[in-house]
């Protein structure tokens, strides 16, 4: 799968160790646990492939207040008990977000992918 990053900021966390650990603040927990779930996004034919492990919990993300979140969707960084989240947003081969956003319907044809943050969940 083709990853894209919203910003130059979230692609050095997601692909340099030094950053993502000013990122995590000093946690090698969350550095491995990220860097392998960005792997495992690299590795994958089609989202189908991460919607089929459990570990990921990939799920889709509400809209509250002001936040426009209909169409992104999170992945747990470090299981479920942790609040790192990676929030992504999955794209057509045009590299433009899909109309359906059920993902159940989309998981199987999407190969591209645009990770929009690293973040905890809460904040």
């Amino acid at each position: 799968m083709e990853i894209l990053y919203a910003n130059g900021r979230v692609k050095k966390i997601c692909t340099s160790e030094k950053a993502a650990q000013k990122h995590f603040g000093g946690d090698d927990g969350l550095v491995k646990a990220l860097h392998a779930k960005i792997q495992a996004l690299n590795a994958a034919v089609s989202l189908r492939d991460i919607l089929l492990q459990p570990s990921f919990h990939l799920h889709p993300l509400k809209n509250k207040g002001r936040n426009k979140l209909k169409g992104y969707y999170a992945i747990d960084v470090k299981g479920r008990s942790n609040a790192w989240r990676i929030t992504l947003q999955p794209l057509d081969d045009n590299q433009e977000p899909f109309a359906c956003t059920n993902i159940d319907e989309i998981a199987g044809v999407v190969r591209v992918v645009q990770i929009e943050q690293v973040s905890k969940h809460y904040e």
